[in-house]
């Protein structure tokens, strides 16, 4: 949904006289997000308690004389008149019994360490050492590892008699469900660093991630023992790097981090429970641009005698692999990996959002560049897999046509043969909707996927290497991100479906459309459905659906492939089910007119699309009216040239959810009330990843419709992580819904209005917006310009914003121009470039509880 200024609604539509959908590969397609799980499995939960909130006793009380506090106010009153009596005790809900992660967030004004002790379930789980911040109304946060029940845990911060106390405690971080949760992509286990000086790898304690841990750093080895780990950095700037520790010795040691041979501070290393027990520290590092050293020295000042298990470092580009946050996002079964966080010897790209730089199309706005022969990428799997999916870029041809390479894969050093690229479904030029013709300049849209599966299962711990060898001939190599999983084999006819192999329809080159629609025909007759055998089936129009049942062998097996612009599945109305197979275009430029989306049209009541994996379509999903209740999950949309997933027109309560949408040329997500109003339906639990045009996710006018507990990321040009909009389609009629989302490096320059879109944008442009916009609990990280965005001309009459929370961002927290109102309530900003707050417009702010920042 994007027409540029000056240009009609109506030509930039993706309708057609006869809109469908297209095709399929078994030998190249794509999904991933920077993290990911297999359904099912459980993830890290985490959950702020307010100080201010908890059970306060002897003494400890709520305060609010300091600047920087997040809630209502903080917890005072650890004085030493309270000493032996004062505690605040939280309650901690955990769904398993296992271990979790505290952070414990306070201000210690006093200029030396002080100490808490720490209370599980009534039990002493170490003392705490709080070291001294800046002055009150500075905050640090120190975290410890703890075991904990299932259910409710009481967790207590006491200054008891062996305490020095006087601190203020703000909030308590409680991240649960984290037992055998393996390491971020981008820690470095210590066990795998530069070892000297009697630092030696040990495997005697339990609790450690990788292989093992490094102990050593004992008396004798005094003023010789080191640890030190190798860390490249995008830019120069600022960073941190988190130590993974344990010190069972019962009072707090010390090692000084050395960041390039120069002393970088003192680390404080407090007591842990016993020597089973891990917690993190948390460092500042000014890291150079390139390659870094980061060692941790047990020198003469130093008292030592810890063990480390790992450090993860944060660059100034944020170069480590995003950790899992918890509830937004999909569920999808692959695990990803950022090139730029591997091994390599080629360039990591410099992170940069620029409109038309390669970086500004890679997830995390980075990648790794292959040039020379020899330069590889590595990155060492943390699960098991037997497939694996590439995205990647090379060099357009001369022509624009797409030229094909081949790039070699080794798993442990052995080879795994030749990936195959191609450039061809990559690369457009000019004015939009684009070109192939590279005269027109401009040239943009640079990545595609590839996948393979490997013929044998690679252990958790292999290290799969890219590279480039004499026979891989591309003049250059741009790798992004690598997705592995496990594809399992192949489907076989399920009870109550007939075989395509059965009524006449085989895989092969063949044109197989007309044989496939009256397969289908014959199928639905029977009152059965239609079971299509692993292999790709060439269509070159719409296979039709009217109450059929169709369901392949599995993505990795079963493809329909599309001939040029056309090809893919269509709804003409009844109750449909599509399930395991994908869907491969061959639609090299967008063409609203010819181009047919991948699965189309009215798809009845109560339909189901589920686990289908789409590219190079014109859209992906493209869902028209009157369909009622369709659950669309599971689904993989990669690389189209217009949106991801639209739903147009009066379409009523249907949910897209549990997909990974990447690099659509258009709205990732749609809602379009064109001519009649979207309502009742959500985008829910989906992680999407770099529209190259437009928005992450965007509501068109509509009644009751949401967008929920989403990861949206790297949003590139002319969109917002979010938007809700009258810039098209009917008016708003009803409520809509904007909650739990988790929005990182999104919003960016719409380069026809040289405008600055926010990562939420509040968009009134063909007409007020006069009914309730309600934005809950969304978290805004790195944002590129503004956090919260509201324009332009007309009302935004009803805004109502609790618990936004805005962490860094490129220019306002929240930006203003327009009328109208908006209620604010437990909205936190922090790290903003400009002015946390700017109004005009005449737009009135009503502040409620729990704001802090601005």
């Amino acid at each position: 949904m994007y027409p540029a200024p000056g240009t009609s609604r109506t030509t930039r539509t993706t309708r057609t006289s006869k809109p469908a959908a297209l095709a399929a590969a078994v030998a190249l397609l794509a999904g991933l997000t920077l993290w990911t799980l297999a359904p099912g499995t459980a993830r890290a939960a985490s959950v702020v308690l307010e100080a201010e909130s908890a059970a306060n006793t002897g003494g400890a009380a709520v305060a609010a004389d300091h600047a920087g506090y997040t809630g209502t106010g903080f917890v005072g009153g650890f004085t030493d008149g309270n000493k032996g009596a004062a505690k605040t005790s939280f309650t901690v809900q955990a769904a398993t019994a296992g271990t979790a992660t505290l952070a414990v967030r306070y201000a210690n004004g006093t200029g030396s360490a002080k100490t808490l002790t720490l209370l599980v379930n009534g039990v002493a789980a170490g003392q705490v050492t709080l070291p001294a911040t800046a002055n009150w109304d500075t905050w640090a946060t120190v975290r410890q590892d703890v075991t904990l029940n299932s259910g409710a845990n009481t967790v207590a911060y006491a200054f008891t008699a062996a305490d020095s106390g006087n601190v203020n405690l703000d909030s308590l971080t409680a991240t649960t469900g984290t037992t055998g949760t393996p390491a971020p992509g981008g820690t470095l286990e210590a066990e795998t660093a530069a070892l000297s000086g009697g630092a030696a790898v040990a495997a005697d304690h339990a609790g450690y991630t990788g292989t093992g841990f490094v102990g050593g750093y004992t008396d004798g080895n005094k003023g010789t023992a080191r640890t030190a780990f190798a860390v490249t950095s995008a830019t120069a700037g600022s960073g941190t790097a988190d130590i993974r520790y344990a010190n069972g010795t019962g009072s707090a040691k010390t090692l000084t981090l050395l960041v390039n041979g120069a002393a970088a501070g003192q680390v404080t290393l407090p007591a842990t429970a016993n020597w089973d027990t891990w917690a993190t520290v948390r460092q500042p590092v000014t890291y150079a641009a390139g390659s870094n050293t980061l060692a941790l020295a047990f020198t003469a000042a130093d008292s030592g005698n810890v063990n480390l298990d790992s450090l993860t470092p944060t660059t100034p580009a944020g170069s480590t692999a995003p950790t899992d946050p918890g509830t937004p996002g999909a569920d999808l079964p692959y695990t990803g990996y950022e090139a730029e966080a591997g091994t390599t010897n080629g360039t990591v790209l410099t992170p940069d959002r620029t409109y038309l730089a390669v970086a500004s199309e890679a997830s995390g706005r980075s990648a790794v560049e292959l040039t020379r022969t020899g330069q590889y990428v590595e990155i060492t799997l943390t699960a098991p897999a037997d497939a694996i999916n590439l995205r990647y870029s090379l060099p357009d041809s001369a022509d624009g046509t797409g030229q094909d390479a081949t790039l070699s894969a080794y798993a442990d050093g052995q080879a795994l043969g030749s990936l195959h690229l191609t450039s061809r479904y990559a690369w457009v030029y000019g004015a939009y909707p684009y070109t192939n013709n590279p005269a027109d300049g401009q040239p943009h849209r640079f990545f595609d996927e590839t996948r393979a599966t490997l013929g044998r299962t690679l252990p958790a711990g292999t290290v799969l290497r890219f590279q480039k060898d004499a026979a891989d001939t591309a003049a250059s190599y741009t790798l992004d991100l690598v997705e592995a999983e496990q594809a399992g084999a192949a489907g076989t006819l399920p009870a109550g479906y007939v075989s395509a192999a059965d009524l006449g329809v085989t895989p092969g080159t063949q044109d197989v459309t007309a044989a496939l629609n009256s397969a289908l025909t014959t199928a639905r007759n029977q009152g059965k459905g239609l079971f299509l055998p692993a292999g790709t089936y060439v269509v070159s129009d719409h296979v039709d659906l009217s109450g059929a049942k169709l369901r392949g062998a599995g993505v990795w097996y079963t493809v329909l492939r599309g001939t040029g612009l056309k090809g893919g599945l269509y709804g003409t109305g009844g109750t449909s089910t599509v399930e395991d197979l994908a869907i491969d275009g061959q639609n090299t430029v967008r063409d609203d007119a010819n181009g047919q989306a991948g699965i189309e049209g009215d798809f009845g009541t109560g339909s189901v699309i589920r686990n289908v994996w789409i590219r190079h379509t014109k859209v992906g999903l493209w869902i028209n009216a009157p369909t009622k209740g369709l659950q669309a999950t599971g689904l993989r949309i990669r690389d189209t040239y217009a949106d991801g997933v639209n739903l147009h027109g009066a379409v009523d309560s249907t949910v897209v959810s549990d997909s990974s949408i990447r690099g659509t040329g258009d709205d990732a997500l749609a809602m379009w009330s064109d001519g009649a109003a979207v309502t009742n339906s959500a985008f829910r639990h989906n992680t999407v990843q770099l529209p190259t045009l437009a928005n992450g996710a965007a509501v068109y006018g509509g009644s009751g419709n949401s967008v929920e507990d989403n990861l949206i990321s790297d949003t590139v040009t002319a969109g917002a992580g979010i938007t809700v909009s009258s810039r098209f389609g009917q008016p708003f009629t009803g409520t809509t819904t904007v909650s739990g989302n988790l929005l990182r490096r999104t919003g960016s320059l719409e380069v026809n209005w040289n405008s600055r879109l926010g990562a939420i944008w509040i968009y009134a442009d063909q007409s007020d917006l006069t009914r309730p916009v309600v934005l809950n609990d969304n978290t805004v990280q790195d944002s590129t310009y503004s956090a919260l965005l509201l324009s332009w001309q007309k009302q935004v009459a009803d805004l109502r914003v609790d618990g936004l929370v805005i962490d860094r961002t490129g220019h306002h927290g929240i930006e203003v121009n327009a009328g109208g109102q908006g209620t604010f309530a437990n909205t936190r900003i922090s790290g903003t470039a400009d002015a946390p707050l700017n109004v005009a417009g005449g737009f009135t702010v009503q502040r409620g509880t729990g704001n802090t920042g601005w």
